[in-house]
This record gives structure tokens, C-alpha cells and sequence, in this order.
């Protein structure tokens, strides 16, 4: 019994004695390889790991936004305890703003067509230096992810900044949505635009009140689809912000 305490004794003094230098160096090295294994993918083959001080850092080079959240996500997948200093690049084409904003917000009004719920979706899209921020409302977060994602996966974005809001779940709301798209959509002078897949007038709901956006043609359009909007019972407010296509916003 004497010669284990004596043995325990002996081998703690040992590590006491190891520098702790020599404890970091070892732990850098196994981040190391950990996230070098994770990112053994061709997605990542310009992507560069160096651990200092138990932070993995990542640069280089990939062609999406999405894969360098997804580079980050897998070296944290393999140490969750790691701290990682993404400073990967986007490559890629330099596509203006202007471009890259038009490009976006058609892809992502269209994104949904067919589920029912692209009336109701009314998300923004600015775009600076090629980052792109997403603001607005989505209906659910399937829509919200699905915006997200078409950013994240578009050559020429840098980065994206998520502000997208997502409509609260609500029975009352539902009602309130289905009621309005008939009232405007079906109201003779505006069914033309029902024709439209992507929906051009879009209906927020949010806790009984309601917010028209998108692009009409005519002044005239703007105003019946607000009076249509107020018809609806149990609404509690109506907002119009449509804007009339060729004015000024």
C-alpha cells in the first residue's frame, strides 16, 4: 500500500515538472490533426490550418460563402471545446452590387413557388461590397433558411448578414393571409397580377396586422389593393407600402 502511495506520489511530481509548454505543444498538435481531417475534403483543398495557443486558425481560399461557415462548422464538429479564427477568403468573380442584388432577390422571390407560400414571404436584399444583407419577414423558417441559403451558395457573395424575421405562428394569422390573398388577388381589377407566379403584391401578417409590399403597376393598383386589404374582418391594422414600378423608392 505504502509503495503505491509512494508511486502516485512520484509519477504526479513528474508531470508537475513536465513544462507546460510541452502540455500546449501536445494539445496544439492534436487540434491539428483533427481539423486537418475534417477539412480533407476538395471543398477545402486551398483552405490553410495552423493551431496557436489552442485557437485553430483557418485562411485560404474557397468559392462560396457556405463553405466557409461549413469549414468552421466541421473543425467545431470534431473539438467542440476548440476556439477558431475564421479568416478564410470567398473567391470567386467580382459581380457589382447591382448585379449581385438583382440576382438575388429574383432567385429568392421565385424560391418557393409551388409551396403555397410565396405571398406571404417579403424579404429585402442589399448588397455592399459583396456582402449581402437579408432582412424583411419570412412566412416560416423553411423560407428564411431557404433564402439564406441561396445567398450563401451564390459566386460573388462575401458574406451574409442575416436579418430575416420570421412571422409568428398563429391560426388567427393563417386565416387573416387567406382571407387577404382572395380579397386581393381575386378582385377583378388586380387578378392579373395572380397570373404572376412570383406573386408580386406580398402579404406580412403579423398578430392581426397586415403589410402589403412588393411592385404594382399603377398608383391606381397601389390604392384598391389597400382598400381590398382593409375588407378582410378581424384585421387590426392595414400598412401599404407597395411600391409603383418606375418611381422612386
Amino acid at each position: 500500500m505504502r509503495k503505491n502511495v509512494i508511486f502516485s506520489a512520484l509519477a504526479l511530481a513528474f508531470l508537475l515538472a513536465i513544462p507546460a509548454g510541452l502540455h500546449a505543444q501536445s494539445s496544439d498538435a492534436q487540434l491539428l490533426a483533427q481539423a486537418r481531417k475534417a477539412l480533407n475534403k476538395s471543398a477545402f483543398k486551398n483552405v490553410q490550418v495552423s493551431v496557436q495557443n489552442g485557437t485553430v486558425v483557418l485562411s485560404g481560399t474557397v468559392s462560396y460563402y457556405s463553405e466557409k461557415v461549413q469549414a468552421e462548422k466541421k473543425v467545431k464538429t470534431a473539438d467542440g471545446s476548440a476556439e477558431i479564427e475564421n479568416n478564410i477568403t470567398v473567391a470567386g468573380p467580382e459581380i457589382s452590387d447591382q448585379q449581385l442584388a438583382s440576382k438575388l432577390t429574383r432567385e429568392i422571390e421565385s424560391s418557393r413557388i409551388g409551396y403555397g407560400t410565396t405571398a406571404f414571404n417579403a424579404i429585402s436584399v442589399r448588397v455592399h461590397n459583396g456582402v449581402v444583407l437579408l432582412g424583411g419577414s419570412a412566412y416560416d423558417p423553411v423560407d428564411a433558411s431557404t433564402a439564406y441559403n441561396i445567398a450563401a451558395n451564390t459566386r460573388g457573395v462575401k458574406d451574409v448578414i442575416n436579418h430575416i424575421t420570421i412571422d409568428p405562428t398563429s391560426p388567427m394569422d393563417d386565416r387573416i393571409r387567406l382571407a387577404e390573398f382572395r380579397a386581393i388577388y381575386g378582385f377583378p381589377e388586380l387578378n392579373r397580377y395572380a397570373l404572376n407566379p412570383i406573386k408580386p403584391i406580398r402579404i406580412v401578417v403579423q398578430n392581426g396586422h397586415v403589410t402589403l409590399e412588393g411592385v404594382v403597376d399603377s398608383a391606381s393598383d397601389k390604392q384598391i389593393a389597400g382598400i381590398r386589404a382593409n375588407t378582410v374582418p378581424g384585421v387590426f391594422s392595414v400598412t401599404n407600402d407597395l411600391q409603383v414600378a418606375g418611381q422612386e423608392h
